[in-house]
């Protein structure tokens, strides 16, 4: 008895280790490091002041973040709010619950910036301190940061400003890199020959910047290339209430730091000079997204590893109609996607309106299961609700079916902000909803993933979001491969989505944007097939089809109207207009409430348009498909 006594301590830490729960050992041994960064979003923005203090107060403790919490949680931010929510508290106080990760966690809390900093001195090894006077130096300093950990500051003498109150007062963190001289003056000046290279410069100070990462960071192996983040430069200052003041994202820095990553700011077109940059050679970004991206490529075994895209075209700020330049959003976001595509790379596409996200470098560490299992119907469930007969043959009788693609979350700021008012709305589990969810967020915020599935009510079923594990356009990966010319990927695509789909237990892809890319061939299909075999809803394919035993049915409308009535009128006149009694509709970002009205809606229009959860719709078109080979071979009417 007195022998098991003492080796309790030991049989309770291997039991950690394998239920995954040993960082909840480890962190319980160190204090969790508190701070509250919303002061920065309440200040006047026409003062310039504030708007240099709002940035750079934000940019410095995100590239800390992702040092300190690199091994372990230790300092977590309260920042993002949305509809009233202060997010960053909403999952804190969710996961300190008795029984929960954190709730044995010692923690301090931190009310002065510059003793919260200093309390981390001996963790990081200085500052790497960036130009002003040249935007993309911004970006550069968090690529910087994470290969060199080191803390991230804008050069700034006024009096008060952070650079002053760090560097040159206070704690003094020692300067270990500078991207401009000492003096103040602009080391990057697009001429020449790129500093610390033998380079010639692009011609841009811009892409000189991220020319001089590539030769002395990337090339030499310092950067983790299997990460990179698309994220909006200082030029932000310039415009900081273009949209909600959080959306410099610069809070979203912190993973991609923690991952030693490459940041960039770069325009995706190659008909016209980036909109930031006026004077660059037409294409310069473009050429320097594509180096970047290739490098990638071959650091990334190839293209065997996908190479994980945190961020979204700044539409907003740049590259668009909004900033001076002749493309549209959607058409912008389309472009970046076709590019990033070409080389075997995705997004986790925090887009503007809700793509801040704080402490994903703390959440990162949230120890998940190893599946989340999701049963499928059997064809005895569906003869029992009528909709077989004895036989398996389908049992139509003039009905309409019909889904509702509850989206879009393929983003894990987009995800994380709005589960307090969507996924928490009292509506939810009053109609069957797929809600379709990239399972690649796991990475950013496995704790928002875990809870969704943790409180899911027998009413909502999970399928992937597009494009499956991450936002690419699968016909960019089919040889000839436009933009890189790099050899097929479909199968490593395959080989990508497989260990995702299989953890969370996913066999349907809610949508498949193929966008500006070209349509999926028959290999492209296979590979869906392989880890999406209960369904896929591409964009550039015949109305119905069954390739294999693969239901495939084309994208159909979005249908996001506020009122409810107006949304169900669409809805039925789809259905009206389409010969064939499986539908698909897509909503962004509708709380549940709005679907149960629009169903009510939908009964009132059209008595036999039914809402169907997903396993039961895409088993009954399956064996729609069967029975009509017509259909079945994308010859179906109105195709």
């Amino acid at each position: 008895m007195h022998s098991f006594k003492r080796l309790f301590p030991i049989f309770f830490l291997l039991l950690l280790v394998q239920t995954g729960q040993a960082d909840v050992y480890a962190q319980n041994k160190q204090k969790i490091a508190l701070f509250d960064l919303g002061y920065t979003l309440k200040p006047d923005m026409k003062n310039e002041a504030n708007v240099h203090m709002a940035w750079d107060h934000a940019h410095t403790l995100a590239t800390l973040q992702g040092i300190v919490n690199r091994k372990s949680p230790r300092l977590y931010l309260f920042f993002i709010e949305n509809a009233g929510v202060n997010i960053d508290r909403y999952w804190w106080d969710k996961y300190r619950k008795p029984g929960k990760w954190l709730h044995n966690a010692d923690t301090l809390l931190y009310t002065d910036l510059i003793k919260l900093i200093g309390s981390f001195k001996q963790d990081i090894k200085g500052a790497v301190v960036y130009d002003p006077k040249v935007p993309a130096t911004s970006n550069v300093a968090s690529s910087v940061a994470g290969a060199d950990e080191l803390i991230a500051i804008r050069y700034d003498l006024s009096e008060g400003s952070l650079y002053r109150r760090l560097v040159l007062e206070g704690p003094k963190i020692p300067v270990k890199k500078w991207l401009l001289k000492p003096d103040g003056a602009s080391l990057f000046t697009g001429k020449g020959f790129v500093p610390d290279t033998k380079r010639p410069s692009s011609g841009s100070a811009k892409n000189d910047a991220y020319l001089w990462f590539i030769e002395n960071y990337i090339k030499t192996g310092k950067c983790n290339t299997a990460y990179g983040a698309y994220y909006l430069d200082q030029q932000w200052m310039q415009k900081p209430t273009a949209t909600r003041i959080n959306h410099h994202t610069l809070s979203n820095h912190d993973f991609f730091v923690s991952k030693n990553a490459f940041f960039y700011d770069l325009s995706p077109w190659g008909d016209e000079r980036a909109t930031d940059d006026k004077a660059q050679q037409q294409g310069t970004d473009l050429n320097t997204l594509k180096e970047l991206l290739l490098l990638a490529y071959q650091r990334n075994g190839n293209g065997k590893r996908f190479t994980y895209l945190g961020g979204f075209p700044p539409w907003a700020y740049k590259y668009t109609k909004h900033a001076g330049g002749k493309h549209e959003d959607v058409e912008t976001e389309w472009e970046y996607s076709r590019v990033i595509s070409a080389y075997n790379a995705f997004k986790d596409a925090d887009a503007i309106g809700f793509g801040a996200l704080a402490n994903a470098s703390f959440w990162q560490h949230y120890p998940l299961k190893k599946t989340y299992k999701q049963d499928w119907v059997t064809q005895d469930e569906l003869k029992k609700k009528g909709y077989l007969d004895a036989n398996g043959k389908l049992q139509l009788k003039d009905k309409n079916y019909y889904i509702f693609y509850v989206g879009d979350y393929d983003a894990s700021s987009w995800l994380s902000q709005t589960t307090p008012d969507i996924w928490d709305s009292p509506d939810r589990g009053k109609v069957p909803l797929m809600w379709s969810i990239s399972p690649v967020l796991a990475q950013r915020v496995p704790m928002a993933m875990e809870y969704r599935r943790e409180t899911a009510t027998p009413n909502d079923y999970f399928a992937a979001a597009d494009n499956g594990s991450g936002y690419l356009m699968p016909g960019m990966l089919q040889a000839p491969r436009a933009i890189s010319g790099l050899p097929d990927a479909v199968e490593q695509w395959a080989g990508h989505n497989a260990p995702y789909y299989k953890q969370w237990g996913l066999s349907i892809t809610g949508f498949v944007i193929d966008g500006l890319a070209p349509a999926m061939n028959s290999r492209g299909l296979d590979a869906y097939a392989k880890f999406s075999p209960n369904g896929i809803v591409p964009q550039k394919v015949p109305l119905t089809s069954l390739h294999g035993n693969m239901p495939v049915l084309r994208a159909g409308e979005d249908v996001n109207q506020d009122n409810p009535a107006e949304a169900a009128r669409i809805i039925v006149d789809q259905i009206h207009k389409r010969n064939i009694p499986f539908h698909w509709f897509r909503n962004i970002l509708k709380v549940p409430s709005w679907h149960v009205k629009v169903v009510e809606e939908v009964k009132k229009l059209d008595p036999k348009a039914e809402l169907l959860d997903a396993p039961t719709f895409f088993e009954l078109y399956r064996t729609y498909l069967k029975e009509n080979p017509q259909a079945a071979a994308g010859k179906a009417p109105f195709n």
